[in-house]
């Protein structure tokens, strides 16, 4: 099996260049300390491709993501994109990646970080151990669903979005979920709102199915409104939390108030394809959005793109190892207390993006030897 791997980069908009950078700086250190070879193509998505080429997703930029290992995803969009009756938007390729791809499973760890414990805007008492993983359907649901679209009529504007799910949409997610949880601590949430939509019930329904094929994985429903307020007053009795599109949207930024940060969470979009090493194609791109207001100025904060890296290294790259050292090294950086402003504590050293890049990259060579 081939060790040289073809990563697609997409770096995006606004602060997506600085923070994508820093992850792949990372990324070469981790093939040269674990030998093992990268190649980096890059396109262009979202604003930036708009601008270039009047649509957000060019035919060979999916050609690209399609044809690599791994796509390495920088935030997209801003102000000058944000007209929205403009009929091409930078979000538009963010959809049409993850349907191009088949990528049906988006992982979302939300793990809180001892050092940042008091960076929080929640109690130490009630963060604290606090280690969450979301999956979230995302080809599904209310965001691709058809008819989507405004009308005018005898009563003025109407307009309409369909939320609809097939028992297969819903199984696949959910068996990943499943198979997720019964490698970590055996227990799984489904959030739905069963008390009132048709596709919910359906969700829960299939949920339930699929459960007995894991017998010894703890099942447990949830309604989407209880679960916002339990994410908040009792984190920590949640392993695994698999939901549909949109409220997977919505609770994993809620979430990300428990680690005290958008900037420091990562994620991983994976679905069934094989890529040529033999593990899954997936996308990885950090949480936060593209924060113009800050970009150029070296203030973002690189460590959740670097984190989705190091999803990628485990995820389909092959490269467990690297995997754990970079994560290893991220932990050893925000010890010795370095902190980019959106994390700053009292006692902290305030620091720049690519500051924190090199912080990361010195912690990583020491593992790494």
């Amino acid at each position: 099996m081939s060790r040289r791997a073809t990563v697609s980069v997409f770096p995006g908009d606004g602060v997506g260049p600085e923070v994508i950078e820093q992850a792949r700086a990372c990324v070469d250190l981790c093939a040269r300390r674990f030998r093992f070879e990268v190649e980096w193509v890059e396109g262009c998505v979202g604003g930036a491709a708009i601008d270039r080429h009047g649509t957000a997703l060019p035919d060979p930029s999916m050609r690209m993501a399609r044809e690599g290992d791994a796509v390495l995803l920088g935030a997209v969009g801003g102000p000058q994109w944000d007209d929205p009756h403009a009929p091409v938007r930078p979000e538009q390729a963010l959809l049409g990646l993850r349907k191009g791809l088949g990528l049906f499973a988006n992982l979302r760890p939300i793990r809180v970080h001892r050092p940042l414990v008091s960076a929080a805007a929640l109690k130490a008492a009630l963060i604290e151990g606090v280690d969450i993983v979301f999956v979230r359907e995302l080809t599904g649901g209310i965001y691709f669903g058809e008819p989507s679209e405004r009308r005018t009529g005898p009563e003025g504007r109407t307009a309409v979005d369909t939320l609809a799910y097939t028992e297969a949409e819903v199984a696949r997610v959910v068996r990943v979920a499943f198979a997720l949880a019964r490698g970590r601590r055996q227990r799984l949430t489904s959030v739905d709102k069963a008390n009132i939509l048709a596709t919910s019930r359906l969700w829960r329904e299939v949920t339930h199915e699929v459960a007995r094929e894991f017998p010894d994985v703890e099942c447990t429903d949830v309604l989407v409104d209880a679960m916002a307020m339990h994410l908040l007053r009792r984190p920590r009795d949640f392993d695994v939390v698999v939901t549909e599109n949109m409220f997977g949207d919505i609770l994993t930024d809620e979430a990300a108030m428990l680690t005290g940060s958008l900037g420091m969470l990562p994620s991983a979009s994976l679905g069934e394809a094989r890529n040529q090493l033999g593990a899954a194609r997936g996308l990885y791109e950090p949480v936060h959005g593209s924060a113009p207001d800050i970009a150029g100025t070296n203030a973002a904060n690189p460590l959740g793109a670097i984190s989705s890296a190091a999803m990628m290294l485990r995820h389909s790259l092959a490269q467990p190892e690297a995997a754990a050292a970079l994560e290893a090294a991220i932990e050893r950086v925000l010890e010795a207390g370095w902190r980019t402003a959106d994390i700053q504590q009292d006692g902290c050293r305030l620091t720049g993006c690519r500051e924190m890049g090199t912080a990361a990259r010195r912690e990583l060579e020491a593992i790494a030897g």
